[in-house]
């Protein structure tokens, strides 16, 4: 049995796998960042909410998660 194609196709999901984790920290850092600049009020989280497909009980619970805005 070839297993280079099945190696191959593990490898390309682990990598992508490892670049989904790291741009959905990204996204959450920038969001907190937003939210952090303009101040935690309705229309700025429903403006990260528009960018991000968040809603804003999400958005909430994010930025309750880390530090106080």
């Amino acid at each position: 049995m070839d297993t280079s194609k099945l190696e191959l196709a593990a490898q390309r999901f682990d990598d992508a796998r490892t670049a989904l984790e790291s741009a959905q920290s990204d996204l959450r850092a920038e969001a907190v960042a937003a939210l952090r600049e303009e101040g935690a009020n309705e229309a700025s989280i429903a403006e990260v909410s528009a960018i991000t497909g968040w809603s804003p009980q999400e958005i909430n619970q994010l930025a309750g998660a880390d530090s106080p805005l």
